[in-house]
């Protein structure tokens, strides 16, 4: 799938922008603060409803106005539909599929993006409800009844841990256990199908991560990927502050969570009552990140951080290219090519290779390796300059002209001699 239009109104620091866009590689070029990133910040939440810079959606309507719409049209072979959705400051968005009002939340099944900016490096070195984000909105993409699942899980937790802070106060009475039972239940019910999907999705995420890090820095560092389950550790890891669960790296039944995770529940709820807060259950999980058989978040450097967050975002990519019926992601890199040697630079234009589409930004076009010097947009003070064909891209097209004309002018003189020959 990719973006044949974008249109945007008082989005961030655009008034208005009306944008065609082609299959293949387009470059946002431009110097810092003119815009570029805003662009692709708008065409990526169209497909997660969340910004990758800011926690607030009030922060995407341009200052002065009450409201912001994002508008793309899109095509996926012959199949053309149009999505966009209102931002409002105050009260729910709005959103259409071709015209016609859907739920906001509707929306990420129509589209998908895979965007890698400077902020991902979080995903290594960051907290762990970094790590839990990207792996659940990699989830919705695949099975978007997933985020009513999760959203249900947060609402559970929620009035849960507000029993437990009442009851932290006060002696804990019959009715009181028998609210938390009920609220057990459903913790337990929507926990496990969480816990299951995360597990599935990283099993099938490990194969790509591997690869894509071996493509990146032409090594193998065995860079690999597992879950940490607070439902499947024993009590003594219970007690740690970071939520430290058990390392899991292939799949359990769903039975066998089920089971763990409320013989673990009941294991802490005395400790439970005692801290006012849940301490079992996907909310405290993470995921471990590992390099050469170590964690990476301890050990890695930081252009090791940085590839290893790169190829994670290009594994991604691989996953919903196979298992989207809407083809390819739009593969979105903010401001990735400064960060990377001269190697690792030319392996990544050439992993990106065959995406129906890739949106690029930068700030200096000779950062990219030249073969991506294709189409560039020119962004300047948040207006859309133009499009234009680069010098690169340019040469090649005079070479190619005039490797045309040399050759016609070939077969004219071959014709000529044959023409003299039959005359004499």
């Amino acid at each position: 799938m990719h973006v044949t239009h974008l249109t945007l109104r008082n989005f961030r620091n655009y008034a208005s922008a009306d944008l065609d866009l082609a299959p293949g590689v387009r470059i946002f070029e431009g110097v810092n603060g003119q815009g570029k990133t805003n662009l692709v910040e708008a065409i990526a939440y169209l497909s997660s409803l969340r910004s990758h810079r800011v926690s607030s959606d009030s922060a995407l309507v341009k200052f002065g106005e009450d409201a912001a719409i994002i508008r793309a049209e899109l095509a996926h072979g012959p199949r053309r539909l149009s999505i966009d959705v209102e931002i409002t400051k105050s009260g729910s968005n709005k959103a259409r599929v071709s015209g016609h009002p859907v739920k906001a939340r509707e929306l990420p099944r129509y589209f998908n993006t895979v965007l890698f900016a400077p902020e991902d490096l979080a995903l290594i070195r960051g907290e762990p409800q970094q790590r839990r984000s990207f792996i659940d909105s990699l989830l919705a993409t695949h099975a978007p009844r997933l985020a009513d699942v999760i959203a249900n899980y947060e609402r559970v937790l929620k009035q849960r841990n507000s029993l437990l802070r009442s009851a932290k106060s006060r002696t804990v009475s019959d009715a009181m256990l028998g609210t938390l039972e009920v609220w057990n239940d459903q913790l337990i019910m929507l926990g496990t199908e969480i816990i299951a999907a995360r597990l599935a999705l990283v099993t099938r995420l490990r194969p790509h991560l591997a690869k894509s890090y071996m493509a990146l820095v032409d090594a193998d560092h065995g860079a690999t990927m597992t879950m940490r389950v607070s439902a499947l550790a024993d009590a003594k890891k219970l007690m740690d502050e970071d939520g430290a669960g058990g390392e899991i790296d292939s799949e359990l039944t769903v039975e066998e969570i089920r089971e763990q995770f409320t013989l673990r529940l009941k294991d802490a709820q005395a400790r439970e009552f005692e801290r006012g807060t849940t301490l079992v259950g996907p909310h405290r999980d993470d995921v471990t990140f590992w390099l050469n058989g170590l964690p990476a978040r301890i050990t890695a450097s930081q252009g090791e951080s940085w590839s290893f967050a790169l190829s994670l975002k290009l594994a991604a990519a691989q996953l919903v290219r196979e298992e989207s019926r809407t083809g390819d992601p739009v593969l979105i890199l903010d401001d990735v090519f400064s960060e990377l040697d001269g190697q690792r630079r030319s392996r990544l234009a050439t992993a990106i290779e065959g995406f129906e589409q890739v949106l690029i930004t930068c700030a200096v076009l000779e950062d990219l390796p030249e073969e991506l010097w294709t189409r560039t947009i020119r962004i300047s003070a948040g207006t859309i300059v133009g499009e234009q064909a680069s010098s690169h891209a340019v040469r090649e097209s005079q070479d190619s002209q005039a490797g045309q004309d040399s050759q016609a002018a070939e077969v004219a003189d071959d014709a000529q001699g044959e023409a003299d020959d039959r005359t004499k």
